[in-house]
């Protein structure tokens, strides 16, 4: 028999492709995409979702009665957000804390009156700025490492694990998400909530609408492919940074085995994401973009960091690994063979979104007549 299944900004990239492996998975299941389509091509997902067989019901989770709407259900997931780390940066808080923060408290109210089970996509912006930027990094080749042999207090060669220490600041998008899981744990206490809190790093894969602040590896292969300007941003301009990056597909598997052994992980918090073998720096990626695209792109050095921005992060998987059993699956260069097929095979559809001209624009703008 199937459940109830309300997935909150199910019409974005995680939530949409999350919807469609939950529905696929167990046809039984009643799948509800609340999605309130500010980001521009969320609106693409709508037929997707309709041939999938997932409920799309327009709303937004900083309204209550949008959310008292959908009814009771046996699981949430909360995959909501204003999802850039530089937001509110500007002083423009508003946005950012009443999605983030006021919005996921709306959530996990709408799952304690109903007894629903929880599962909150957290972030890897939860930890520090300051203890990121202090890891003993170096240059090896085109990309920064910790040495071999380095490790510290929840960090090593394997990655960041949850271990590391979470005193300092970590920008307003990070303490945003870092205020909701300590909310959610209060619920799981106080009320007897079933909880699964993932933070992950970096997430990938078709259906992505990249920007220069979120969704990076969708927007390089996009520029390669359609042109535009790109630039290395940050640490000296030398796009050494690295990130670890999992496909939305490994990421869905996670959350089915975390579905099925609720009773087991509830109140865990797991870091998730590629992990060392599927990390890449931005000139990495532009080397792996060159050689699918077919073109070189000249990269515009940009020395200048931005105080929210680390050098670094690569996820432990340990626990999640010992505590599930997943792995990620679907390697780095497969990924970008995915995004790229994606991105050509619908060239005319994706161009207008990924230009220049369009990137940051919302599907709600998009749509006022011109």
């Amino acid at each position: 028999m199937g459940r109830r299944i309300l997935i909150t900004g199910g019409a974005g990239f995680v939530g949409s492709n999350l919807s469609l492996h939950l529905k696929a998975e167990n046809p039984g299941n009643e799948v509800i995409a609340l999605d309130n389509l500010k980001r521009r091509g969320s609106e693409l997902n709508l037929s997707r979702l309709a041939a999938g067989g997932v409920v799309f019901q327009h709303g937004d989770v900083r309204t209550t009665e949008d959310l008292a709407a959908v009814g009771a259900v046996d699981l949430l997931i909360e995959c909501s957000a204003e999802p850039s780390v530089h937001a509110g940066q500007d002083g423009s808080l508003g946005y950012l804390i009443n999605s983030n923060l006021i919005g996921a408290i709306n959530c996990f109210d709408h799952a304690r009156a109903h007894g629903s089970d929880v599962i909150f996509l957290s972030s890897s912006r939860v930890y520090p700025i300051p203890v990121l930027r202090d890891l003993p990094l170096v240059h090896e080749g085109g990309r920064l490492d910790i040495p071999a042999g380095h490790a510290g207090t929840g960090w090593s060669c394997a990655g960041i694990s949850t271990d590391c220490p979470l005193l300092g600041h970590r920008s307003l998008y990070g303490a945003t998400k870092l205020s909701a899981e300590l909310l959610l744990e209060e619920y799981r206490q106080s009320f007897g909530l079933r909880t699964i809190i993932n933070r992950f790093g970096v997430l990938a894969g078709p259906w992505q609408m990249g920007k220069v602040d979120q969704g990076f590896i969708a927007l390089w292969a996009a520029r390669h492919l359609f042109g535009g300007e790109l630039k290395y941003l940050g640490f000296g301009g030398y796009g050494h940074q690295v990130r670890d990056v999992l496909h939305v597909a490994d990421m869905c598997r996670l959350i089915s085995f975390q579905i099925q052994q609720m009773d087991k992980l509830s109140g865990g918090i797991f870091n998730a994401g590629g992990g060392a073998d599927n990390s890449i720096s931005l000139a990495e990626l532009t080397e792996e973009c060159r050689k699918l695209a077919g073109r070189e792109m000249s990269i515009q050095p940009v020395a200048e960091t931005a105080a929210v921005d680390i050098p670094w992060y690569i996820t432990d998987n340990s626990a999640v690994t010992g505590a599930t059993g997943w792995t990620p699956k679907i390697g780095i260069k497969s990924l970008l063979e995915d995004v790229f097929g994606w991105l050509d095979a619908n060239r005319a559809l994706l161009q207008p979104i990924f230009s220049p001209e369009g990137a940051g624009t919302t599907s709600k703008e998009r749509q006022k007549p011109q």
